[in-house]
C-alpha cells in the first residue's frame, strides 16, 4: 500500500506543477509576462499564492519553466512524428518538418505566447539560456536527420543547412499560425517541405503520401 500512496502523491504534485505552468502560459499569451502575477497565476490555477513557492522558488523560475515547456513541446511533437514513419532518412526528415508546420504545433496561441517572452529574453540571461537550449535542441535534431541523408557533404555543411531549414520553418510557423485563413489546407506543409528540399537538394515532397492528413495538392 505504501508505494501506491507515494505514486498518488507524485502524480498529484506533477499535475499541480503542470497546472501552474499552464496558467502562466495562458496569462502571458493574454497580456504578456506582466500579466502573469503570482496572484493571477494562483487564481487561474485554482490554488493559493503560497503554494506556488512550494513548486517554484520565484515567479521568474515559473516563467522560465513555462517557456521551456513551450519550446520543448514543439521539438517533442516533431520527434513523435518520426516514430510513426519508416526508417528511410528522407521520410523521417519530411515527417519531422511536417509535424512542425501543422496543428497542434501550428497554433496562434503558441506564437502569441512565444512572442510574449521575446522582449524579456534580452534582459533576462536565464530566460535567454532557456531560449538557446530550446533552439539548439530543435536545430540539433534537425541536423541529425539531415546528416542521415545519403549524400556527400562538406565539413560544416549540415550545420549550415540545419540553420537555414530551421529559419525557414520558424517563418512559416509564425505566418501559418497567425494567418491560417490565408493558406489552403496543407499549403504551409507543402511549402516547407518543398523549400527545405531545395536547400538540401532532395525531394521531400515525394514522401507526403506517407504523412497523415496531408494532401500534396493544395487548393
Amino acid at each position: 500500500m505504501q508505494p501506491a500512496r507515494r505514486l498518488y502523491r507524485r502524480e498529484s504534485e506533477e499535475n499541480r506543477r503542470s497546472a501552474l505552468i499552464a496558467a502562466t502560459q495562458e496569462l502571458v499569451a493574454e497580456g504578456g509576462p506582466e500579466a502573469a502575477t503570482v496572484r493571477a497565476i494562483a487564481e487561474r490555477a485554482g490554488v493559493t499564492p503560497g503554494l506556488i513557492r512550494h513548486y517554484f522558488q520565484s515567479k521568474d523560475e515559473l516563467n522560465r519553466a513555462a517557456y521551456r515547456t513551450l519550446m520543448d513541446g514543439m521539438t517533442a511533437k516533431g520527434s513523435d512524428a518520426i516514430e510513426g514513419v519508416g526508417a528511410q532518412p528522407a521520410e523521417r526528415l519530411a515527417a519531422f518538418i511536417a509535424a512542425s508546420l501543422r496543428p497542434p504545433v501550428l497554433d496562434a496561441g503558441a506564437v502569441v505566447l512565444w512572442a510574449g517572452y521575446m522582449h524579456k529574453v534580452r534582459s533576462d540571461p536565464d530566460l535567454l539560456a532557456v531560449h538557446e537550449a530550446g533552439y539548439l535542441a530543435y536545430r540539433d535534431t534537425l541536423q541529425k536527420l539531415i546528416e542521415a541523408l545519403p549524400r556527400d557533404t562538406e565539413p560544416g555543411q549540415t550545420r549550415r543547412e540545419a540553420i537555414a531549414c530551421n529559419a525557414l520553418i520558424d517563418g512559416l510557423w509564425v505566418e501559418g499560425s497567425l494567418l491560417s485563413a490565408s493558406f489552403a489546407p496543407g499549403e504551409i506543409v507543402s511549402i516547407g517541405l518543398g523549400s527545405a528540399g531545395a536547400i538540401l537538394g532532395i525531394d521531400l515532397l515525394a514522401h507526403t503520401a506517407l504523412l497523415p492528413d496531408f494532401g500534396r495538392k493544395t487548393a
